[in-house]
C-alpha cells in the first residue's frame, strides 16, 4: 500500500472457502497514527474500548478492542505531519444512531463536554442518518456507518425525484455524508430561488427547515430567524405537518446538542 493519502481500512472479518471444503477466517485491522500514545488510548478507553497493548520502547505501538473489532496505533511516516487528519477507518454497525448517543455520552462523561470542533471530535447526527464521524486527539478519523447502509449515493439528488424534492435530496447527502454544511445551504437557497414557485408546500417547508437547521449548526442566528419565519408561514394540512414534525424540530434538537458542547 504505497503513499500516505487518505487510506480507507475495514475493520472486520474476512471469509473465504478453501478448495478442501474448510471455512478460514482471515481478520484486518486499521492501523492509525499514535501521535502523544497514552493521551490517545485514552480517548478510546473513555469510549468503552479496553487496551489490549502498550508500548513506548524501543518504539511506540498501542492497540484497543471493543465492539466486536480492533484498532491500532504507531507512529506517522518521517515528514508527514500527523495533524492533516489524513487517515481513516471505517467501523460497521448494526445501529449507527445508539453508537452515537453511545460515544456522545462517554465523551461528555470524559471531558465534561461534548466536542464538536477540533480534536477530538464528533460528528453531529440526526434521526436517519447512517453515519457519524469520529475525530481522536492525534487526528485519525473513525468513519462509523451502519451496516445496511446503501452502497449507492446520488449525488446531486435521486434521479427519481425532480424539482425541489431533488434539491433536497442533494442538501441531504452533502449535510449527511459530505458533511459539507456550507455546500448545502447553498444547493437549498439557489433550489428556492428556482423552484419556490412551482414546489409543493411541503417540499418548501422541507427546504426552509434544513436550512434553519443548517444555521444552528453555524451559529447564525439573523439566518435561524429567518428561516424560522420563513417555514412558518407555510400553509399547511395536518396531514403534512405530521410528515414535517422531525425536520421541523431539528434545529432545536441540534440546538439542545450544540449547548452541551461548551463546559458546564
Amino acid at each position: 500500500m504505497g503513499g500516505f493519502g487518505k487510506v480507507f481500512l475495514t475493520s472486520g472479518r474476512i471469509d473465504f472457502v478453501l478448495r478442501k471444503g474448510l471455512m478460514m477466517t482471515d481478520t484486518a485491522v486499521p492501523m492509525l497514527w499514535s501521535g502523544d500514545l497514552p493521551n490517545t488510548l485514552a480517548f478510546y478507553r473513555a469510549l468503552g474500548y479496553t487496551v489490549t497493548y502498550e508500548q513506548t520502547r524501543p518504539y511506540v505501538y498501542g492497540a484497543v478492542e471493543g465492539f466486536g473489532c480492533a484498532l491500532h496505533f504507531a507512529p506517522g511516516p518521517a515528514g508527514v505531519a500527523e495533524q492533516a487528519e489524513q487517515v481513516n477507518a471505517l467501523v460497521f454497525v448494526d445501529d449507527v444512531a445508539a453508537r452515537h448517543a453511545e460515544f456522545t455520552a462517554a465523551l461528555r462523561a470524559h471531558y465534561g463536554r461534548i466536542p464538536a470542533k477540533g480534536r477530538p471530535r464528533i460528528t453531529r447526527f440526526r434521526p436517519g442518518q447512517s453515519r457519524f464521524s469520529l475525530v481522536d486527539p492525534v487526528g485519525n478519523t473513525v468513519l462509523v456507518v451502519q451496516r445496511d447502509e446503501p452502497m449507492k449515493l446520488e449525488y446531486g439528488g435521486s434521479r427519481e425525484l425532480a424539482g425541489l424534492a431533488k434539491v433536497l435530496d442533494n442538501a441531504r447527502i452533502l449535510r449527511d455524508f459530505k458533511n459539507d454544511d456550507r455546500a448545502a445551504t447553498r444547493v437549498l437557497e439557489t433550489g428556492l430561488r428556482r423552484f419556490a414557485t412551482t414546489a409543493p408546500a411541503l417540499d418548501r417547508a422541507r427546504a426552509y427547515a434544513a436550512l434553519a437547521e443548517l444555521a444552528v449548526a453555524a451559529g447564525d442566528t439573523e439566518r435561524l430567524t429567518h428561516w424560522k419565519s420563513e417555514l412558518e408561514s407555510v400553509e399547511l394540512t395536518t396531514d403534512d405537518r405530521a410528515v414535517l414534525a422531525a425536520d421541523a424540530e431539528a434545529s432545536a434538537v441540534l440546538a439542545t446538542w450544540l449547548s452541551t458542547t461548551t463546559a458546564d
